[in-house]
């Protein structure tokens, strides 16, 4: 009972320890892994040196695989250069093995660990949410991690050789190593907890090497489930990375145990010849490290047809305008990476609430004579209410996600804003909602405007200058300047530029203003008898309805256009980030914005 407790401790340990090496790393490096992204994946060499350091870093190939998936989903990394990082991850979970070899069965581990954990968690308790506090996770992490590798020892040690029957040196016995392997992977949701547990298992002399070499072959395999599961629902090209992970891992598998014989034969003689070691648990380390290093040289020559046969894959169905195309769970552990996930799911948010807000305004008077709209204009304006709204709850859901975890000060105060420009686009749609049916509805029943209609085609647009002898036309030019400013404000227009911020800014005060001059003319109207006084109450109901919509409209670009710049878009990538905007030269540095002019 005793040798089943310490080997479940050791186990728990392990992955104790390595759950919080992993997350104070995450708090620790802040924006540093967004700039290593940006700037260490710009090739496939680039890529698998990331993915071997940063694996080499957190100890968890299985956490970078589908902290990957997550990265190509949220649209911060391309296929191509995820790809080569998740390759890079196989090998990098090398180093794992290395440590537990080189440390784990030559020092005292007691006194190697318990430093680590103490100064880790003084660190922590007294940084808590800082980024000395994610240092002090991740050293108390690495100590635990060491206890646990020294409880599986002793576990191991206890049980000696007879405490398994032997599975055999056959193809039979090594297969279901492999299984034993998978499974062991499958359960404890990291390869390198199934590695260690069998070096610990070699080392104790429970089973041989060869079923140990078998076990590890069975890890690799198993980690791929991760993966999968955390492409369920994700974007073509994650679902595409999680593919190229299984057929990476696969084919490596299938080629080292054909191979296994020859190569642990080479390794043993290599270590007895050159080496003078001939211990089983270093000759296992070599092994793990030499098939996935020789998976990688398979995987170079063929990585490009790869790309292009998964690339012509997962495309039969356009992703669901409701599902989020930036968010993913796997990204929100990464919480420097998360907001920009969530900057660009906000851009895109708001691309889809300033098209609403388009098709409602030309439903409005902005061409007269007016033409009568057809019936599916409503439905499709209720269809993108819709997908607006639901895409508020997502963000929404997805920064309570991040809120709960330990996230750095810069970070957590910027949720806040995220969360109001969510709701200003939200607000805006519906607003404009209410505007487009309002319009749809009046063009079928009332006036469709008169003015310059003998002279002007169907097509054309309001000439300013004419008199107005009738309501839409009296109102056509308010319509027309909200037009105007949606287009300027929509973080994903092509007209998007460098000073995207202070044309927005331009369009409102243009749209205030032509607005004042209609609402005056309207009311000197009305009250001289020229319109209607109720129904000029219904176009003043309406227009003010209109400038609400732009003033959320405004408030959301500037709070947006506000945040921090993207990091670079992926060059493969179809997303466009919100556009970033600059003071022009004429602006003082003391400057915060456009003057708003007064109003009477």
């Amino acid at each position: 009972m005793l040798l089943l407790v310490n080997l479940l401790g050791g186990i728990g340990l392990f992955l104790l320890g390595m759950t919080m090496l992993t997350d104070g790393l995450k708090l620790a490096a802040g924006g540093a892994l967004e700039r290593i992204l940006a700037a260490w994946t710009r090739t496939r060499l680039y890529g698998l040196l990331t993915g071997i350091l940063v694996t080499a870093l957190v100890q968890s190939s299985t956490a970078m695989t589908v902290a990957a998936i997550g990265f190509v989903n949220a649209g911060l990394l391309s296929f191509t250069s995820a790809l080569w990082v998740v390759f890079g991850s196989n090998l990098g979970s090398s180093v794992t093995g290395w440590l537990v070899a080189l440390i784990g069965f030559k020092f005292q581990i007691d006194a190697f660990a318990l430093p680590f954990i103490g100064v880790g968690m003084a660190l922590k308790l007294s940084g808590e949410g800082t980024r000395r506090g994610g240092l002090g996770g991740t050293l108390a992490g690495f100590g635990l991690l060491f206890l646990g590798i020294d409880l599986l020892k002793e576990g191991f040690g206890g049980l000696g050789p007879d405490a398994l029957p032997d599975m055999g040196r056959d193809l039979g016995g090594m297969l279901l190593a492999v299984l034993i392997g998978l499974l062991l992977t499958v359960v404890l949701q990291a390869s390198s907890a199934t590695l260690t547990i069998a070096l610990t298992a070699v080392a104790g002399g429970m089973i041989p090497l060869e079923t140990a070499a078998a076990i590890v072959i069975g890890a690799n395999i198993g980690t791929t489930l991760t993966g999968i599961v955390a492409a369920i629902n994700a974007t073509p090209n994650a679902r595409r990375l999680a593919a190229a992970h299984v057929l990476f891992n696969v084919v490596t598998a299938v080629v080292a145990m054909a191979l296994l014989s020859p190569l642990l034969e080479l390794i043993r003689y290599v270590g007895v010849r050159f080496m003078h070691d001939g211990n089983p648990v270093t000759q296992l380390v070599i092994f793990h490290s030499a098939f996935n290093a020789l998976g990688v040289l398979l995987m170079w020559p063929l990585s490009t047809p790869l790309v292009r046969f998964l690339q012509a894959r997962f495309q039969t169905v356009e992703e669901d305008e409701l599902r989020p195309h930036y968010l993913d769970l796997n990204v929100a552990s990464v919480p420097s990476l998360a907001l920009q996930a969530l900057r660009r799911e906000l851009a895109r948010m708001g691309h889809l609430a300033l098209q609403l807000a388009t098709e409602a305004t030309q439903l409005n008077p902005t061409r007269l004579p007016r033409t009568v709209p057809t019936l599916q204009a409503e439905t499709k304006l209720a269809h993108k209410l819709a997908v607006v709204e639901h895409l508020q709850k997502d963000i929404g859901s997805f920064v309570s996600q991040m809120s709960r975890q330990q996230l750095h000060q810069d970070v957590a105060d910027k949720l806040p804003e995220l969360l109001r420009i969510a709701t200003h686009f939200d607000t805006l749609s519906r607003v404009m909602y209410h505007v487009g049916v309002l319009g749809a509805h009046d063009v079928r029943t009332v006036d469709l405007g008169t003015s310059a209609a003998s002279t002007l085609h169907a097509s054309a647009p309001v000439n300013l200058n004419a008199p107005a002898t009738d309501l839409p036309s009296a109102v056509a030019p308010v319509f027309i300047a909200a037009l105007a400013f949606f287009k300027s404000a929509d973080p994903e227009s092509e007209g998007r530029s460098a000073e995207g911020k202070w044309l927005a800014s331009e369009a409102r005060d243009a749209f205030e203003d032509t607005y004042q001059t209609t609402k005056a003319h309207l009311l000197h109207a009305g009250a001289s008898g020229q319109f209607p006084v109720t129904t000029v109450y219904d176009w003043l109901a309406r227009l003010s309805d209109l400038r609400r919509a732009v003033e959320q409209g405004h408030k959301a670009s500037q709070r947006l256009s506000a945040l921090s710049d993207l990091a670079p878009t992926p060059t493969n990538a179809t997303e466009k980030p919100p556009f970033s905007e600059t003071i022009p030269a004429e602006q003082t540095p003391d400057s915060a914005g456009p003057v708003t002019r007064s109003r009477a």
